[in-house]
């Protein structure tokens, strides 16, 4: 049975038990900010497990996509370590329990295919139950299954927590018995490679309270809504469902690695007798290879692109892991162009975007490639050189400081360091480096977090909405509102009241201002209770439904519980809504010009202005950014309206709403239309009609990352502004030129080229001043121990190019048999510099450039033994710098 179809299977059963099919999140949308990645099932239905939301369904089911960064380092060590995975999970929110939810995973594991099932042997299946966990025993053997196949496990084994207070409860697991020629007899206690895991049944019954440990949570007693959590691990289904090993024999990886193995000249599992290979070296680097590249598909599909930070960091690693495992089997060519096709067609079975969206995501990929091959070889000589120094310097380690100088300045990988170090029998200094990663990373969280939070603990947040509910947001409708003081927050925590001066963070029970997000800055305004005022100098949502406005107290006090009045500023508000709205219509129009593949990748809407970062491999044509910036403008002429209105994320999907790669939505959404011209997904505010933008001007466009561009505008009066200004320079350029203004341009691009000219001639003219006594220099070389030595200063101004060639021409006409060096000092900028040049007869003699220069410089300067250089001395030392080495010859 292929993959896609036991996911169809799985997804049926359980609508037809009354489930609610969830689609799944993309990989990246992740709301806590610890974690990178969707890691597991249930993740995106976390906050109706702890009740901080309430569930749209009594019940649901998904097939969640899952990446799990820690296996990376694990993956082809076995045969059953991946790093993208996909959750099967149903789940109950307080509907039904272990009666129910046991015989529907009995059911469909063992119903027959032909009536939609699995068609798992009944007699091989051995559910497992926690110790005291009579319930689910005795559901166990009311559906036929023996008492001596049902396996009671501990702790460690069958008992759920998410590690923190909360939910947790006993679990019932569901093993398949592959066979003998797997493993002892015994059950799952005793072999789990024989008797393979397929299902998870999690039942939150208790909740944990406060504790010291992850151990030390203590029990509390019995939730009142008792929660179901399943997961059935996709690929793990599969491998048993068409009688193979390993993960890496399944449908949807296979094909990769057999194309690997082909491009390489390698088969896998043919260094055994047994097909899934543990130990030779070429097996792992295949899984790596095929796991790598379905991985990567995966991510470049959900809208993550490579990086040098978080989820695009993780890519790029994974990437060229994939890249450097098939060079190591042999392949010296580039590697995605006959991988990543071979990964769609596995792959778009069950997700048909991936076929539709291929191209751009080969764009990211093959770029990626060809990025990494030169970083390859531009990183390898970086390497070979500390190596060397190292070695020279009698270290048998490269510093951490080299190490991640290497990752951070050009890219190269800690593993691939460790790995060419070790092969030249070099150590790295990992503990430092991982030291510098550490501290690079966390200030660069601190500022995240501080930027969010103002230092408040988190904990403080969770309270203020546990106890209040979330916070109402009427700024789509109204500028200002009567609302009342929940609290006031400062330091630490919760604050009785604030007075003048205090800079403190209030949360309202409904607020008119718009905290930042999607790109979106925050309203600021005032705040007046009683008789007190507060300016508003930012406005979080630092956890989901808790809006915080940062306030500085202007007088008076404020206390919680106090009546207030908040007035947004509007005229930064209007100004921010259409810098907003124009950012729809540059996003579509890019689109319209650079295809579906140019997909917005960031933004900044302030007022007047806007930032629009988008995913496209290469730079942006000046007369495509024109067509854009009239295809805006035009739009804004049209006075198209600009309507929002909730629907369904399906009906969103279905009118063509556009919506962002890596966002997780609920299933009501926002869209904002901008007449029948762009439809977008978007929770911000925008103006009535488009024509009150006024104008869209295109600043600039440029790179900001591998396959991200970034375009900058400028909207409204901010633009007529900048126009303006435009305007009054050609006006003043085309009087002094006394040209129409139609012409400025090509006469400042005319004088630009006769300057250059200029330049070019009198750099010629100096070079000839300088080179013209060359021959007489050498003429009047001095005898210094049976050495003809020169020692002259070059002319002032002379560049440094000039001085080199010609300490160069003068030793070329001294005769080659006499031994000869010769040294030319020059001044410029207040500093003092020296070349050194020696002929092959002096180097006989032990004469060496480098060295002399090193003795006139104190030990600085270098440079090969034939020509060396050195600088930085005040320009009254230029002469003496020429004595210097003159005394060098004669004490040689």
């Amino acid at each position: 049975m292929k993959t896609a179809e036991i996911r169809r299977r799985y997804l049926a059963h359980f609508e037809a038990n009354g489930h609610a099919v969830v689609p799944s999140a993309p990989l990246p949308a992740i709301s806590d900010p610890n974690l990178l990645f969707v890691a597991a099932g249930m993740m995106q239905f976390v906050p109706y497990f702890l009740g901080q939301q309430t569930a749209p369904y009594k019940r649901a089911v998904s097939v969640q996509k899952c990446l799990r960064t820690p296996d990376i380092d694990e993956v082809g060590k076995t045969s059953r370590h991946g790093t993208f995975f996909q959750m099967n999970g149903n789940f109950s929110f307080g509907d039904y329990f272990k009666d129910e939810a046991i015989p529907l995973a009995w059911d469909l594991a063992t119903k027959s295919v032909d009536a939609g099932g699995f068609g798992l042997d009944p007699e091989r299946i051995w559910p497992t139950v926690y110790l005291d966990d009579d319930e689910a025993y005795e559901v166990w053997r009311s559906v036929g299954v023996p008492a001596d196949r049902i396996v009671r496990r501990g702790k460690a084994d069958n008992f759920w927590s998410m590690g923190i207070p909360g939910p947790c409860g006993p679990c019932s697991e569901l093993f398949y018995d592959r066979g003998p020629e797997y493993g002892l007899e015994g059950g799952p206690a005793v072999d789990e490679d024989r008797y393979l895991e397929f299902w998870n049944l999690v039942f939150m019954q208790f909740e944990r309270g406060p504790g010291t440990g992850k151990e030390d949570y203590p029990i509390l007693g019995d939730l009142p809504a008792k929660n179901i959590d399943t997961g059935m691990g996709l690929e793990r289904m599969a491998s048993i469902l068409q009688g193979v090993d390993n993960l890496y024999e399944i449908d949807e990886v296979r094909p990769i690695l057999d194309r690997a193995a082909e491009l390489t000249g390698k088969r896998y599992g043919a260094h055994s007798g047994h097909v899934a290979s543990e130990s030779h070296p070429d097996d792992v680097r295949l899984r790596v290879v095929a796991d790598h590249v379905r991985t990567a598909l995966m991510l470049i599909g959900d809208g993550v692109t490579p990086s040098n930070e978080g989820r695009g960091y993780v890519l790029r690693r994974i990437m060229r892991r994939a890249i450097r495992s098939i060079r190591l089997l042999g392949w010296q060519e580039r590697a995605m162009p006959e991988l990543l096709p071979v990964a769609r067609d596995c792959m778009s079975p069950s997700y048909p975007e991936l076929a539709a969206d291929f191209g751009r995501i080969a764009d990211y990929a093959y770029a990626e490639e060809d990025a990494f091959l030169s970083t390859l070889r531009a990183g390898t000589t970086i390497l070979d050189t500390a190596i060397a120094e190292s070695r020279t310097a009698g270290r048998r380690a490269i510093s951490g400081a080299q190490a991640f100088q290497l990752h951070d300045t050009y890219g190269f990988p800690i593993d691939l360091t460790l790995e060419i170090a070790n092969e030249q029998g070099m150590q790295v200094d990992a503990e430092g480096f991982r030291r510098l990663m550490a501290d690079q990373r966390a200030r660069a969280k601190a500022d995240a977090q501080a930027r969010k939070t103002g230092h408040v603990d988190l904990s403080a947040y969770r309270t203020v909405l546990d106890e209040g509910g979330p916070v109402t947001f009427t700024g789509y409708h109204e500028v200002s509102r009567e609302s009342t003081v929940r609290a006031v927050l400062g330091g630490a925590g919760p604050r009785a009241a604030a007075v003048e001066g205090d800079t403190v963070e209030l949360v309202l029970d409904t607020t008119p201002f718009y905290a930042e997000g999607g790109g979106q800055q925050p309203d600021l305004g005032v705040i007046t209770v009683g008789g007190g005022q507060v300016e508003v100098l930012d406005v979080q949502q630092p956890v989901p439904g808790l809006i915080v406005h940062r306030a500085r107290v202007l007088r008076g006090e404020v206390r919680a519980g106090e009546t207030g009045f908040a007035e947004i500023d509007t005229s930064r508000r209007r100004a921010i809504s259409r810098s907003h709205t124009a950012t729809h219509l540059v996003h579509q129009t890019m689109r319209n010009f650079l295809g579906e593949s140019a997909t917005q990748a960031g933004s900044l809407n302030a007022p007047g202005r806007l930032r629009f970062d988008f995913n496209t491999p290469t730079g942006v044509a000046p007369s495509v950014l024109r067509d854009v910036e009239q295809q805006v403008n035009e739009a804004l002429l049209a006075d198209l309206e600009v309507r929002a209105f909730v629907t369904s994320l399906a009906e969103a999907r279905r009118i063509g709403a556009m919506a962002l790669f890596g966002e997780k939505y609920g299933e009501q959404v926002r869209v904002v239309e901008v007449g029948d011209y762009a439809r977008e997904l978007c929770g911000g505010t925008h103006v009535a009609r488009s024509g009150q933008l006024g104008l869209v001007k295109i600043l600039s466009e440029s790179s900001i990352g591998s396959g991200v561009r970034r375009v900058e505008a400028l909207v409204g009066i901010d633009a007529f502004n900048f126009l303006a200004r435009e305007h009054l320079l050609v006006a003043r350029l085309a009087e002094l030129y006394r040209v129409p203004s139609d012409q400025v341009a090509d006469r400042v691009e005319q004088t630009v080229s006769q300057l250059r000219d200029a330049e070019k001639e009198l750099e010629k003219l100096r070079a000839q001043l300088v080179l013209g006594g060359a021959a007489a220099l050498a003429a009047q070389a001095t005898e210094v121990r049976g050495v003809a030595y020169v020692g002259t200063e070059a002319p002032e101004g002379a560049s440094g190019n000039d001085v080199r060639t010609l300490a160069q021409e003068i030793r070329g006409r001294i005769d080659p048999a006499r031994p000869a060096v010769v040294a030319v000092a020059a001044r410029s900028n207040g500093k003092a510099s020296l070349v050194v040049a020696v002929n092959q007869a002096a180097r006989s003699r032990g004469l060496s450039a480098a060295d002399l220069v090193k003795a006139a410089f104190a030990g600085r300067g270098g440079g090969s033994p034939e020509l060396a250089q050195g600088g930085g001395l005040p320009a009254a030392e230029a002469a003496g710098l020429l004595r210097t080495v003159e005394n060098a010859i004669a004490g040689a």
